[in-house]
């Protein structure tokens, strides 16, 4: 079936008031491949999103290629991004997706600005940029080679395990810029028996049904291996951390136990956040498959979207004395774009330099990213009679002409 066959008619557009407004949507598309799913290709307007600075840190900086996600988590916190288009927070989030299709292009344009100052920008911390059609639309590379090429700064959280596609790409960017690498794995149930009680373990079966389109578990932990395995560090975002679901002692154990055997260098971990039109999804899905936590749920939540502080409290005197014992280290939020904080940022954000000050930040390459360089270097010598070298992974996203890719 040729995805090009498989444009919607306007009127269908039409029934979609907020796209509808849209005057840069190229056209919306469904393919059986992606059953339930329609994709709204869009000509964007700019690519990079400057996130305002909070406590000492002056700025941020992310980039959605993608809006909705047909990750499909009941507790994703950027379902109510969708309401901004006339489209709601629940089964339009996951089924109605927004590609910026030429969002690559247009990050270079803005990273080729005399003005730009190469801060660290993250991806995934809103809708996930490895979420399944990514392995169409093949936004990422584009990006990466982007960022690389102008010496910014890359993080990346996901939960979609077509990162590994771009393993050694993100191997060669490394070498120029810092990339900080994340998985987002919340739970760990595979291979638990069909019932349990939800104050000592959980149920068979909940990862698939709190997260439907998302990768296993396994999948994923994989992924952070082969990560490992090139030499890139990656982190685990332990979150959200479900109440009354894995927020046991012994899934908070097992989750930390295979990450650290997966190779996971730190562990980021939070409670779950349940902004207005989060909360309606989430516990339309507890009154489905947890219907007697439906009560404790409005009880601890009554106070708005977030847990008390007391149960935070709680949580975090459990889990912390555990991730010391699998000699895991606690790793950082960037508290402006809420992803993996950059490591070339300080350490404390209490030493950020003023902005008129700061400087490209200085890093050595990892041994991998090191040895592809050299790679790249063999036979490049002038008078060489061949010549040897690699091709430049980051170049080849690069061509001196570029189209956006249409189902």
């Amino acid at each position: 079936m040729r995805w090009n066959e498989q444009k919607l008619q306007t009127e269908h557009v039409g029934a979609l008031p907020g796209l509808a407004r849209l005057n840069n949507l190229v056209r919306s598309v469904q393919t059986p491949e992606f059953a339930g799913i329609t994709f709204h290709e869009i000509l964007a307007k700019s690519a990079l999103n400057h996130v305002p600075g909070q406590s000492a840190l002056p700025f941020g900086y992310t980039i959605n290629p993608y809006r909705g996600c047909s990750h499909a988590c009941t507790y994703c916190f950027a379902r109510p991004t969708h309401q901004y288009l006339d489209l709601d927070a629940g089964k339009d989030f996951d089924s109605e997706i927004i590609v910026k299709v030429n969002v690559a292009e247009v990050l270079r344009k803005e990273l080729a600005k005399p003005t730009w100052g190469r801060h660290p920008v993250a991806l995934g911390t809103n809708t996930d940029p490895y979420q399944r059609a990514e392995g169409r639309y093949r936004l990422m590379p584009g990006i990466i080679a982007a960022l690389a090429d102008s010496k910014t700064p890359i993080s990346i959280l996901t939960k979609g395990t077509l990162l590994r596609r771009d393993l050694d790409l993100l191997v060669e960017a490394s070498a120029r810029v810092p990339v900080d690498l994340a998985m987002s794995i919340a739970i760990y149930d595979e291979g638990l028996p069909d019932a349990g009680l939800p104050d000592d373990g959980l149920r068979a079966g909940l990862q698939q049904s709190v997260e439907p389109g998302t990768p296993t578990t396994k999948a994923r932990l994989a992924t952070v291996t082969a990560v490992r395995e090139r030499g890139l560090d990656c982190g685990i975002f332990l979150m959200p951390i479900l109440p009354f679901l894995t927020d046991t002692r012994a899934h908070l154990d097992e989750a930390l136990r295979q990450a650290k055997a997966a190779g996971a260098t730190s562990v980021l971990y939070s409670g779950l956040n349940l902004k207005p039109a989060v909360k309606d999804w989430y516990l339309q899905w507890l009154a489905r498959d947890h219907p007697e936590l439906v009560g404790r749920y409005r009880e601890l939540y009554a106070g708005g979207q977030y847990a008390p502080k007391e149960y935070r409290t709680w949580l975090a005197a459990r889990i912390g004395p555990l991730i010391r014992a699998h000699g895991l280290e606690r790793g950082v939020v960037d508290l402006s774009t809420g992803g993996l904080r950059s490591s070339a940022l300080p350490a404390s954000p209490e030493r950020m330099p003023p902005p008129a000050t700061r400087k490209p930040p200085h890093f050595a390459p990892t041994a991998a990213a090191a040895s592809d360089l050299a790679q790249l270097a063999v036979g490049s010598a002038v008078g060489s009679p061949v010549n040897t070298a690699r091709p430049s992974l980051i170049a080849a996203e690069l061509p001196p002409k570029w189209a956006p890719t249409l189902f």
